[in-house]
């Protein structure tokens, strides 16, 4: 199962919030993902910490993930595959 999503942020703070939120929602839709669910967040969080603090800009995360393995309905017995893809950015204001 896979998942993707974004946030924007006006700090690295609220940003890493906004992500945990994202992940919690994953993980209650697709109960798979409890499985990876830290791992990705902290490398959300080590990401989102390499920007420049700077309140001029805001703090935009696009994430995505997916497991593979063996399944019993919704949920995997067996991981044979995760991945995860984050990209993390300071950008102009809306």
């Amino acid at each position: 199962m896979s998942y993707s999503f974004g946030v924007r942020a006006k700090t690295k703070t609220e940003a890493k919030q906004l992500v945990e939120i994202e992940l919690d929602k994953v993980a209650a839709a697709q109960a798979c993902h409890v499985r990876d669910k830290a791992q990705a967040l902290a490398v959300a969080s080590a990401f989102i910490d390499l920007l420049a603090d700077d309140d001029t800009q805001d703090v935009t995360v696009s994430m995505n993930g997916s497991l593979t393995g063996q399944w019993s309905g919704s949920d995997v017995t067996v991981i044979s595959g995760a991945s995860v893809s984050v990209s993390a950015y300071l950008a102009a204001p809306q």
